[in-house]
């Protein structure tokens, strides 16, 4: 009689746990829109998180895992870059991107194929829950990679991520 009391104390404790369980993952994307998967739950204010830029500008947002603080870089389109919190230490850092790289960085933002590698186009799903997830915020769309084993870089957007990584404090590994 006990064990039957039990058992229907636990099973709706259960299948909440279990629901939670297999939704886990779609939690990184609530709303299937254009937020970020890095910015999902950032926690600060909303005003933090870039939702569009301008033609040749970006905004590059980073997460590492889903409790991981939010790092932002924002390059504007003469390569001025602001970066909130981008080596974890709660520091904002500014500076310029070099001629070379400004102009790189413009060719890519206005490479026809970055409108294939939107997150809409190619319909997205981040798959790793401990990795570091970076979302590019271009003109074109949202773009989103994980730094997950055996997931592919877009071509254009992975190369705009490099550039942005080698000449700034952010980071392209968690």
């Amino acid at each position: 009689m006990l064990y039957r009391a039990r058992f229907r104390l636990l099973s709706p404790l259960l299948a909440v746990a279990l629901v939670s369980a297999l939704t886990g993952c779609s939690l990184l994307d609530r709303d299937g829109g254009d937020t970020p998967a890095a910015a999902q739950s950032a926690g600060g204010p909303a005003s933090e998180v870039p939702t569009t830029v301008g033609a040749g500008q970006v905004s590059l947002l980073q997460r590492l895992g889903t409790d991981g603080p939010l790092r932002t870089l924002s390059v504007e389109r003469d390569g001025a870059w602001q970066c909130v919190d981008c080596a974890g230490d709660g520091v904002t850092s500014r500076g310029a991107l070099a001629p070379e790289q400004t102009e790189r960085l413009q060719v890519l933002l206005a490479d026809p194929t970055l409108a294939k590698e939107t997150d809409q186009i190619r319909q997205y799903r981040p798959t790793c829950i401990d990795a570091l997830t970076s979302s590019l915020l271009t003109s074109a769309g949202l773009v989103t990679s994980q730094d997950c084993p055996g997931e592919e870089r877009t071509p254009v957007a992975g190369e705009i991520l490099l550039l942005l990584t080698q000449a700034t404090p952010a980071e392209v590994k968690g």
